[in-house]
């Protein structure tokens, strides 16, 4: 096990936070001031009053949906098919993929009275996983999992395309994976899914607000996405996207009040009113479009590139501190900055991932996270699951980067790997 030894000197230096593939920090400029005026100017729920406050929250949230459609259909403008009411906000990506893996199933299911077949891969999050396990114990989905490369976690677009059958009433993909940072070919399968009329899911949990994103290019017919990580909102928020035409085929996972068609015991189907009953996180999602705003206005090519810059600089740094570990050091995935976006598990050979972050963070102010990262397939595919010589512990340590990290902050951290590594290697050696 890796002894950690606090030090004072280091435990004092100004802390580094590598988390953001779990949620962003700092968030962009605005966004806690455009919160504080909410709630302390306005306060009023959108579309639950005539009043001007109520009127400014709702016209907000409009904003917000319009600057996120923006976003991900590569800058074009909205047009009457497909505007920013096709952007519909949920509680969080989990709940976004939720509400469209169970809204096409259960419109597959009865519109055939027989289970739906879903296509995913062994990369895919939890949050993928777990619904499509719970169908499928019910007796509503037949699963297909398609396998990815153990070496760099990319799943072979046409091995998906060949897992389609007659009956597939869903394709889920993750665009990049939250372990290894993997970027699928999405680009590739979508467009002949959509040849084929079947619906395209992408978990963009990992890309949005990292890399371009553009639905119409990319064949999507739903997009998942948080508010709180790439678009560097604040937690609580997310979205799903519903191509023109989706939502015929997207039942709704739950009913209730919208302020408009009350006098109907049914629930509109205009959108964004058809899944988005109840009242809305106005805060947050206010403080989300400021977020988006500053993206916007400053590029996804620029938000990219910078990106770019730093995978480039880890994976410089990560090879001079796997040199110094002896081979005992292992990077999860493509070790190339093209294929990947900023998430980087690494292994220290005969280290609890927990005891490397401990050390981490205790004598280099480094704020890492360790463990399954709630893709368990995914470290199965890496090998990762479990020990191989059946021991407790598994997973890695995980270090992800953001828009407001910097290229020192991850020389920081190579040099904090190399350290780590390197001293476990003369442990070992006796010297």
């Amino acid at each position: 096990m890796l002894e950690t030894k606090p030090n004072a000197k280091t435990a004092s230096r100004e802390r580094v936070y590598l988390d953001n593939a779990a949620t962003s920090f700092p968030k962009a400029p605005g966004v806690m001031d455009a919160m504080a005026r909410y709630a302390s100017e306005l306060g009023a729920s959108p579309g639950r009053g005539a009043y001007a406050e109520a009127r400014e929250s709702g016209e907000l949230l409009w904003e917000c949906r319009e600057r996120i459609h923006r976003l991900i259909r590569g800058g074009r403008d909205a047009t009457r098919e497909d505007g920013p009411e096709r952007v519909v906000f949920t509680l969080n990506c989990s709940d976004a993929l939720n509400l469209a893996i169970r809204g096409v199933v259960s419109h597959a299911v009865r519109a055939t009275r027989a289970p739906a077949h879903v296509v995913t891969t062994a990369m895919d999050h939890n949050s993928v996983l777990r619904p499509l396990h719970e169908l499928a114990e019910r007796g509503d989905v037949e699963r297909t999992i398609v396998p990815a490369d153990p070496e760099t976690g990319i799943v072979d677009a046409d091995a998906v395309l060949r897992a389609v059958r007659g009956d597939t009433a869903l394709v889920a993909v993750v665009h990049a994976s939250n372990v290894s940072g993997s970027v699928q070919p999405v680009e590739r399968i979508g467009p002949r899914l959509r040849e084929r009329g079947i619906p395209f899911l992408v978990d963009a949990a990992q890309t949005v607000g990292h890399i371009p994103i553009d639905v119409e290019e990319m064949g999507v017919s739903l997009l998942a996405f948080p508010g709180h990580k790439g678009l560097l909102g604040p937690l609580g928020t997310a979205a799903l996207y519903l191509a023109p035409g989706m939502e015929r085929l997207v039942d709704t996972v739950r009913e209730g009040g919208t302020g408009s068609r009350s006098e109907s015991d049914t629930q509109p189907m205009e959108l964004p009113d058809r899944y988005e009953p109840g009242s809305h996180n106005a805060i947050g999602l206010i403080g989300l479009s400021e977020g988006v705003r500053w993206l916007l206005e400053r590029g996804m090519d620029r938000v990219a590139a910078h990106e770019r810059e730093l995978t480039r600089e880890f994976l410089e740094g990560f090879e001079r501190a796997r040199e110094a570990s002896g081979g005992m050091l292992r990077l999860l995935g493509p070790r190339t900055a093209e294929g990947r976006v900023g998430v980087f598990s690494v292994v220290l050979e005969g280290v609890e991932p927990a005891a490397l972050a401990k050390r981490l963070e205790d004598e280099f102010g480094l704020l890492t996270r360790a463990g399954l990262h709630c893709a368990p397939r995914a470290h199965e595919t890496f090998g990762t699951r479990t020990h191989p010589r059946g021991e407790s512990f598994a997973g890695a340590t995980r270090l992800s980067v953001g828009a407001f990290t910097t290229v020192e902050d991850v020389r920081r951290a190579t040099e904090a790997l190399r350290v780590c590594a390197a001293g476990l290697v003369g442990v070992a050696s006796g010297s």
